[in-house]
């Protein structure tokens, strides 16, 4: 199922919205324009006015306004990164706020520091801005309506600063502790703490959000997001980092077996109890394509003598060449939703490399 709904690009970086951002949308819409919050002088929302069109108008224009600085936030994450030739997949807008999706995250602390840090800064910029305009507008007494508006973008940009800035990883703050700890230790120790870190953090609003209930509902949702995003996070810097260097063709079985396109699949079956592999590559004078026990498992059994492997294949063969990185090939195969890969080179098949082969890998190095 698709979840995410492409809308463009900004600097050659895809942007999507997210189904839950569809869904959220409309609450902020709401929230903004029948709230009459105040806090700090800064009225928050446009319950005070009058006209019920003018509410509307205002709350969604203030509740796209906003998304649309989280876009900036994201993007001035990107602007860094790609200066430091690190390639973004897209950019996601989410039920609680944006995502930039790096390929890879730079393992210089002095870069991964500077992306972190230019996103805070951003809002930071867009909040002191808006908050300039907004008491502007209040000291001259101009357009109530509009120093609703600024308030709302100023409050909500310094506050988006400062909940990312805390250290909690993998949120920015997260990132800028990772990096300073990576100048006094390993990549990988950095990460464990960092990410111990935001999993503390995780537990602590996790609490907080418990006893304010059910006011801490937000609360509980975002420690979760949290605390899951860190250990994600950290499981995926331990594969990096044990497979960085490493290669398809270090890991890859050669001597490739492969099965005859007119093979049954109850003859195929007991083919795989001779060689206990999980995927064979269908050939015959050609690759043709690749069949696996999933495949196998879609047929009756009442039915498998009869129908053919080149009847249940996967003609679509996705396959990597022996000098593709392990880390690269993982997260194909994970793209993918396919538990091996083969490796072609000169248009011909040289090996196979399969998800256990690289997850024993990975346990092997640690």
């Amino acid at each position: 199922m698709k979840t995410s709904l492409s809308v463009g690009k900004i600097m050659g970086i895809p942007i999507k919205l997210h189904i839950t951002f569809l869904f959220i949308l409309p609450v902020i819409a709401y929230f903004f324009a029948f709230s009459n919050v105040n806090i700090m002088g800064f009225p928050l929302g446009f319950g005070g006015v009058k006209s019920l069109l003018i509410k509307c108008v205002f709350g969604t224009l203030a509740a796209i306004l906003f998304f649309g600085c989280i876009l900036i936030h994201e993007l001035g994450h990107s602007y860094v990164a790609l200066r430091h030739q690190a390639k973004i997949k897209s950019i996601t807008l989410l039920i609680f706020g944006g995502v930039a999706s790096m390929e890879e995250t730079p393992k210089d602390p002095g870069i991964e520091c500077g992306i972190a840090i230019a996103g805070p800064l951003v809002s930071l910029l867009i909040g002191f801005l808006s908050g300039f305009i907004f008491f502007l507008l209040s000291y001259l007494n101009l357009f109530i309506t509009l120093q609703t508006l600024f308030s709302i973008l100023s409050f909500y940009n310094i506050m988006l600063a400062g909940f990312n800035i805390l250290p909690a990883f993998p949120m920015d703050g997260g990132r800028v502790l990772r990096a300073f700890l990576a100048t006094k230790m390993g990549y990988m120790d950095a990460t464990k703490k960092a990410a111990g870190v935001g999993k503390a953090f995780a537990v602590f609003m996790g609490v907080l959000g418990f006893f304010l209930l059910p006011g801490g509902i937000w609360f509980l949702l975002i420690a979760f997001i949290i605390y899951i995003a860190a250990s994600e996070e950290e499981k995926s810097t331990l594969v990096s980092v044990t497979l960085e260097g490493i290669r398809v063709k270090d890991l890859m079985t050669e001597s490739v077996v492969t099965v005859s396109p007119e093979m049954s699949v109850s003859d195929f079956v007991d083919f795989m109890l001779k060689t206990k592999h999980m995927g064979y590559p269908v050939f015959d004078g050609s690759l043709l394509g690749i069949v696996t026990l999933n495949d196998v498992r879609k047929i009756p059994v009442e039915n498998r003598i009869s129908t053919r492997v080149k009847e249940i294949m996967t003609k679509n063969v996705i396959a990597v060449k022996p000098e593709t990185s392990a880390v690269e090939a993982l997260k194909l195969m994970a793209r993918s939703n396919i538990g091996r890969l083969l490796v072609i080179k000169d248009n011909r098949v040289v090996g196979i490399v399969s998800r256990t082969d690289l997850i024993r890998s990975i346990q092997i190095l640690q």
